[in-house]
């Protein structure tokens, strides 16, 4: 099989029929309307843009079958068009493409066909487009290093026409050597992922593991996941996606997780006349799918089943949906929601242990700041409060207290052009920020020679230099000492520790400040297990030493 999973053959729709896949590639034609409306009904062509298209050769066989002497019934045609475009209620590419073709019906069959084939040929073009957009983003979103994707049901070639969407998106990212292994979700109740993903994975050379569907939030849990990638067959308005049953869930174990979540779709799919997704039509399918597979019944008779074939996915749950058109859609989330679900992430790692630290993101001449005494695993986008950066003094009376050491975050916020603060109480930072510290001074430390120097943001990738703060009671003092400090060093590292009281961090967003942490974190810790020399000393005075 080439890569187009569509072939018009002399007025037969030729494709491979994907109930028979893996272990049986048959050749599937089809000459008739009723046959293409069964193939798409019962899952022999699946996938919404290839639905779509099958769906457009069908008003070819429609637009000739009602053709006598040259001239077209079209009241006839046009019903058959009706018929074809209900047969799959919910992805939207079926009702465009037949919408599409549909004008050409009075022109003749051949019309019909030129038109269903331009757009045959545009959407291997629009795929890869699509794909190639969604990759440079995953690549943004999760820089650096080979990533393990999630995926869900099939997006290749076999659910579009040609390359695939988020399956293409894998593809151009394993041209890329940016593929480390893919996680396919079995994808029940049939199987699409188990039989066609693995499939396509396959004959395209990528690494891909098998797990099925309730396993992935716990490979998410354990660190196996970095990014999830998920088609979609419709895309409302405010960016709702309906995608395969199972994707909702996904979408909700990857925020929990901090992970990316990324829709791949079409133009197409994008339905801008519906609103939201309480509009969509879920379709539900026979109990026999859930019931049973493959002949072999596996619940009691007569059991009754709730069977949808999708569900819809809110739009503050999606990272982004990309088309060929770039980007067309990003959560638009609030500060304090992107605050709490970091603060739940670093309470699980033990860097932010019951109330300890705190995150911030400024918002113009005003600061969004956890509130004070809230544990950190429990904090929801409700326990912020707003202050203004000039004197840390909370805006309006919002309920809460800011957390104590907002005055750091504000100390940064007017010493620099930073967009997010993260104050946290790693182990091993912490502790050798205490060891290095001389009393009531401002001291350094000073790591060299290790490669993580680099993600620090520094301009000497060799060495880091890093202000060592008194610990004084009065917290407000640190901020005025942090301040002072980063108004007299305009090249000084967009990091801090503070004797004894953690380590504080900034950057241009949330996850450039985190990135920035964990890389201090992390140096700390090779210093620490390691013995490897260190600096410890006033600030331009500096005592070599062994640690041991």
């Amino acid at each position: 099989m080439d890569d187009s999973s569509l072939v018009w053959d002399d007025g037969t729709l030729v494709t491979v029929d994907q109930r028979g896949l893996p272990h049986e590639v048959r050749e599937l034609r089809l000459s008739t309307v009723d046959q293409v409306i069964d193939a798409i009904r019962t899952l022999a062509i699946r996938g919404a843009p290839a639905i779509g298209i099958a769906g457009a050769f069908g008003v070819v066989l429609a637009t000739a079958a009602h053709t006598v002497g040259g001239v077209v019934d079209e009241t006839a045609a046009q019903a058959e068009a009706d018929r074809i475009a209900a047969a799959r209620p919910t992805a939207v590419n079926l009702a465009w493409a037949v919408r599409r073709v549909r004008a050409k019906v009075g022109r003749g069959a051949d019309a019909v066909l030129a038109e269903t084939l331009d757009m045959l040929a545009e959407d291997g073009r629009v795929n890869r487009a699509a794909a190639t957009n969604a990759a440079d983003l995953v690549q943004r979103l999760c820089p650096d290093r080979p990533l393990r994707v999630l995926t869900h049901c099939n997006t290749g070639r076999l659910a579009t026409s040609a390359f695939g969407t988020a399956i293409g998106t894998l593809r151009v990212l394993s041209e890329r050597g940016a593929i480390e292994q893919v996680l396919v979700d079995e994808t029940r109740p049939l199987l699409q992922g188990a039989r066609l993903t693995t499939w396509e994975l396959a004959e395209a050379g990528i690494p891909h593991r098998l797990t099925i569907d309730s396993a992935a939030a716990w490979a998410m849990a354990t660190g196996q996941v970095d990014c999830v990638l998920v088609g979609a067959d419709r895309v409302t308005a405010n960016g709702d996606v309906a995608n395969k049953i199972g994707t909702y869930g996904l979408a909700l174990a990857a925020r929990h997780h901090g992970i990316p979540f990324v829709v791949v779709a079409p133009e197409s799919t994008r339905d801008l006349s519906m609103a939201t997704g309480r509009e969509i039509v879920v379709e539900e399918r026979a109990a026999a799918e859930v019931t049973g597979f493959g002949g072999v019944a596996t619940a009691p008779a007569h059991t009754e089943v709730f069977n949808p074939a999708f569900d819809v996915t809110p739009a503050d749950l999606v990272t982004a949906v990309v088309t060929e058109e770039g980007v067309v859609h990003r959560s638009d989330r609030s500060p304090g929601a992107e605050i709490a679900d970091l603060a739940r992430e670093l309470y699980r790692r033990g860097w932010m242990p019951g109330t300890a630290g705190n995150i911030s993101v400024r918002t113009g001449a005003t600061a969004v700041v956890t509130g004070s005494g809230l544990s950190k695993g429990e904090l929801t986008e409700r326990d912020m409060v707003t202050v203004r950066v000039a004197d840390s003094a909370p805006v309006t009376d919002q309920g809460r207290k800011p957390s104590a050491e907002t005055t750091i975050h504000t100390a940064v916020y007017r010493a620099r052009p930073a967009q997010a603060v993260v104050h946290i109480h790693p182990p091993f930072a912490t502790a050798l920020a205490t060891r290095s510290a001389t009393p009531g001074m401002l001291g350094t430390l000073r790591i060299t020679d290790y490669e993580l120097i680099k993600g620090l943001g520094g301009g000497d990738p060799a060495v880091a230099d890093i202000p060592v703060f008194p610990n004084w009671p009065e917290v407000p003092r640190i901020g005025s000492d942090i301040e002072r400090y980063l108004l007299d060093h305009p090249d000084a590292l967009p990091v801090l520790v503070i004797a004894g009281h953690g380590i504080t961090a900034w950057g241009d967003d949330l996850a450039q400040a985190r990135d920035r942490a964990e890389c201090l974190e992390a140096l700390c810790e090779l210093v620490c297990r390691t013995g490897s020399p260190a600096a410890f000393g006033p600030r331009d005075d500096f005592l070599e030493i062994g640690l041991t």
